[in-house]
């Protein structure tokens, strides 16, 4: 049974939480393998909303097994209010498994990613200040704390200590502030230890025996393509592969086990934090995108920035990814518009390009070429067939398809999980 990669296919918020939740109930385990409480996926179940941050959103579906890998990185803190706030909602959470080489965030990566933040200024990357970058970069610098440091107090205080040693120099003598104890760091991690210890495992083990299995296994990636680290628009980027390799490298699966890499777009654009946005709609019009959108940061609560689709931005995914499938979200949210402009290619001091610039100076100063698409007036929320969406709204799902690069085999009309057009079977 196939091994299924879903990312987000632009600057995050397209929908990923929806499109997991929908394949949820033919899926055995959803794992995320990126990230951390950065992102927020937002999931629709009949009158319910559940906003996640950490969590899986398979975590949502009856007889799932929601999985955390070693490529994300774990605030024990935000995983247990997670928890205790969906049990009591009564969502089954006993079944999540936690690998043990995830990195931890201690409170000194939070308040580092704070004052950093605050000392950029105009350079600032619009981080979340949830401790995330510092957290991988110490991960990267070989001074991190994983998960299974918490059930050995001896080596979580040797690496806490080895860990604080420069950084309280640096929050002292440059940021001003006040040193940060290793007592207390090393008390409130091993508080978490004991309900932690029941969750851990070797996730690469515990997948690759699923798969084994023939049991289908969906890897859930955080944030999104331009947002990753190597190949998103750095340094206005996260800190962890959010492409699809990432689900390798953040689980322990390896590549050929992977049959099935599903894109989730906006049937148009957002970003929220700061860095280049070619379509960005400083006006009326994307005014009235954020406001019919619900365009609002799971995690943050901040304002999106929006903008028209971008199908250079697509066919990058595309490429990149190896996408085989694109879930295309909110196309209800376009209901109303006379035209609809679709960004076909950049215009960079007068010279056209039809891919991404390589440099990110030409990124930065790229304009949108749009190609124009008539509109449609019928509501379409409860559209489930193609034949239900209005003629316009087909010829635009189809025209995206012809410009992104892969084919779109699922339509989001509706934030409920339900509200779906489905053009091709994405487990088939």
């Amino acid at each position: 049974m196939p091994a299924i990669v879903l990312i987000g296919a632009q600057w995050g918020d397209e929908g990923k939480g929806k499109a997991t939740d929908a394949l949820g109930a033919r899926v055995d385990y959803v794992v995320k393998f990126n990230g951390g409480n950065n992102a927020g996926h937002t999931v629709v179940v009949g009158d319910e909303k559940y906003a996640l941050h950490l969590l899986p959103s398979g975590i949502l579906t009856p007889g799932v097994t929601p999985v955390i890998g070693n490529g994300v990185v774990v605030d024990p803190g935000v995983l247990f209010e997670e928890i205790d706030a969906l049990t009591a909602r009564g969502v089954d959470c006993t079944k999540l498994l936690v690998s043990a080489s995830a990195h931890v965030i201690a409170p000194y990566h939070r308040s580092l990613d704070q004052v950093t933040e605050r000392f950029l200024g105009k350079r600032k990357i619009g981080t979340t200040g949830r401790g995330i970058g510092p957290a991988y970069a110490d991960k990267i610098n070989r001074v991190g704390v994983r998960v299974q440091d918490l059930f050995d107090e001896s080596i979580l205080r040797q690496k806490v200590e080895g860990a604080l040693d420069q950084k309280n120099h640096l929050l002292v003598k440059v940021y001003n502030r006040r040193a940060v104890s290793v007592d207390e760091t090393v008390e409130t991690l091993l508080s978490y230890a004991e309900r932690l210890r029941p969750m851990v495992r070797d996730v690469g083990l515990e997948l690759t025996r699923a798969l084994d299995r023939d049991d289908i296994v969906l890897f859930e990636g955080g944030q999104a393509t331009m947002l990753d680290i190597d190949h998103g628009t750095y340094p206005f980027v996260t800190s962890s592969n959010a492409t699809a390799a990432g689900a390798c490298t953040g689980t322990g699966v390896p590549p050929n086990r992977i049959d099935r890499i599903i894109a989730v777009v906006k049937a148009y654009t957002t970003r929220v934090g700061e860095g280049p946005f070619p379509t960005e709609l400083l006006d009326a019009d994307g005014e009235k995108l954020r406001r019919d959108g619900g365009e609002y940061g799971t995690t943050t609560g901040r304002p999106r920035r929006t903008g028209w689709y971008d199908a250079l931005v697509a066919r990058y995914t595309a490429r990149v990814n190896g996408v085989t499938d694109f879930v295309l979200t909110k196309l209800d949210t376009l209901t109303g518009w006379e035209r609809i402009p679709v960004c076909v290619a950049y215009d960079v001091d007068g010279v056209r390009h039809d891919e991404i610039p390589m440099s990110q100076s030409d990124f930065h100063h790229a304009k949108p070429v749009y190609e124009f698409f008539d509109g449609w007036t019928e509501d379409i929320s409860g559209a489930r067939s193609v034949n239900d969406l209005p003629k316009n709204a087909q010829r635009y799902v189809e025209a995206l398809e012809e410009l992104s690069g892969a084919r779109i085999s699922a339509v989001g009309v509706g934030p409920d999980r339900e509200q779906t057009v489905v053009r091709h079977d994405l487990l088939g």
